[in-house]
């Protein structure tokens, strides 16, 4: 239920409400949606407050908190954003958590039209409002914010939410348990046509694909059997990065945001990869809930274009991170190819200065599910002396040493016709002549090919050469820089 005047009035200082929002309210005739994304006119008719649905687990209710949790600072974000639901969210916060938590609302605006619409909100108690002096982004913004926060812990918190009863205390106590812990909300949906607040299911967690686009996805199987209690935390290998809770002096330490990344996009693959890899964790708590106006586009600019500023942002996740699966990265995604993404020598530097582990332990220990297909491989093929034909999922045998540089463990390889298999030795039918075929990588012995036999199963590769009726598995190195040479 919204708070009583008397307690509105602490809350709100001498902030002139109805002033702020008349000021900017939708006009008649107007297109709703072409502003902001969303339905405007909607928003403005729900005012600064509204009750809206506890949807937590029953249990959560039930759960202690310590009584000196640290407070922290706020950490608001926005360019452009509407009155409404940017007030609307700096009220959810001071209506539904306890005071002693909150020690300041930071609002960063980021070179809006009107330098109103954060300065007139400075006037509530509490709310500290930074204007940029030109645009810097959703990254650099919360940077500054993280830069001038007092509190020990900082809460990153997009612009159109509604954050939900008791919200706070359970990604406060978890970080107070342990500062490297980095926790989420889940993040419930607030539709942006009517503004209905929506439960998200409790079962999910952060996902992506190879070409780095974040979904959402279901818990497996193994980690919700071992769940027995629905208030636990559940790990997620990323998160979505507009809303989660972080120690202060552990944000530092892992080296903020990478600020060369621009506007929006990628940087929560980036900070999700180094707190695994750097020796942090990442949770979603069933029992802290926050609504969100998901928009199915951007309502600002970006000044490099949001399809060429996500691929910078990516690339430089990828490069920076990835290690050798990188390559499927620009398998899945073939546009970054290329594509500038800046200096990345001060964030390897500071990999390198956290000892974080490589991104091969990150898909064994946190995120096994993630799957990966020969058709994403793009291997780098090298002959010495004569040309061939490269196909996307074949190599073509040749009659000189065929140098294959790799970054995988194993290559699916496709050898002419072969009758007989002998050991090392291979009776080539076309020719009836014996050829030897040796696997070294750099002077350590390797196991010799596994032959699969029988044809490849499934339809036949649109580019794939004739007769390759025999394929074989071969072991690789694991290092990046190492190779294979094969010499019949």
């Amino acid at each position: 239920d919204p708070p009583r005047v008397d307690l509105q009035g602490q809350l709100m200082g001498g902030f002139d409400e109805k002033a702020y929002l008349v000021a900017k309210q939708l006009k008649p005739g107007d297109d709703p949606y072409r502003e902001h994304a969303f339905n405007l006119q909607e928003s403005d008719r729900l005012g600064s407050e509204r009750a809206i649905r506890d949807t937590r687990h029953y249990r959560c209710a039930s759960l202690n908190f310590d009584t000196d949790l640290p407070s922290t600072s706020i950490i608001i974000t926005f360019h452009n954003e509407a009155r409404s639901t940017l007030l609307r969210t700096v009220k959810s916060v001071l209506m539904r958590s306890p005071p002693s938590l909150i020690q300041e609302i930071i609002l960063i605006d980021d070179f809006s039209s009107d330098p109103d619409d954060c300065q007139l909100l400075s006037q509530i108690p509490k709310v500290r409002c930074l204007r940029n002096g030109r645009r810097e982004g959703l990254i650099r913004s919360r940077v500054r914010g993280a830069n001038t926060a007092s509190a020990a812990i900082l809460t990153f918190l997009d612009s159109h939410c509604e954050v939900n009863a008791d919200w706070l205390q359970p990604m406060i106590q978890r970080v107070k348990e342990d500062h490297t812990r980095v926790v989420s909300p889940i993040i419930d949906v607030i539709s942006l046509d009517n503004f209905a607040y929506l439960a998200a299911s409790a079962d999910l967690r952060g996902g992506f694909d190879w070409s780095l686009h974040f979904k959402w996805e279901q818990i497996p199987i193994e980690q919700k059997m071992a769940r027995s209690d629905p208030t636990q935390p559940i790990r997620t290998p990323v998160i979505a990065g507009g809303i989660f809770v972080m120690d202060k002096s552990w944000f530092n330490h892992l080296g903020q945001y990478d600020t060369h990344m621009d506007i929006w996009g990628g940087e929560n693959f980036e900070l999700s990869f180094r707190v695994w890899m750097c020796g942090g964790s990442l949770e979603i708590l069933p029992c802290s809930r926050v609504g969100h106006v998901f928009r199915k586009r951007h309502p600002y600019d970006f000044p490099e274009g949001n399809a060429l500023t996500y691929i910078k942002n990516t690339r430089r996740a990828a490069e920076v991170w990835m290690d050798e699966y990188k390559q499927y990265y620009y398998s899945a995604r073939p546009s970054a190819q290329g594509k500038a993404f800046g200096r990345s020598v001060h964030r390897l530097t500071l990999r390198r200065k956290l000892n974080c582990k490589p991104f091969r332990w990150y898909m064994e220990n946190v995120y096994p599910e993630l799957r990966y297909k020969f058709k994403y491989l793009t291997q780098c093929l090298q002959n010495h002396s004569l040309s061939f034909t490269f196909y996307p999922d074949f190599a073509q045998n040749v009659q000189t040493c065929l140098i294959i540089f790799t970054t995988f463990t194993f290559l699916l390889l496709l050898l002419p016709v072969l009758r007989t298999l002998c050991g090392q030795k291979y009776v080539d039918t076309l020719n009836s002549s014996v050829s030897f075929l040796t696997i070294e990588a750099l002077g350590e012995r390797r196991p010799p090919p596994r032959l699969i036999s029988g044809p490849p199963r499934g339809p036949p590769h649109p580019r794939s050469p004739p007769k390759f009726n025999h394929f074989f598995l071969i072991p690789f190195p694991t290092n990046p820089e190492n190779f294979i040479q094969i010499c019949p």
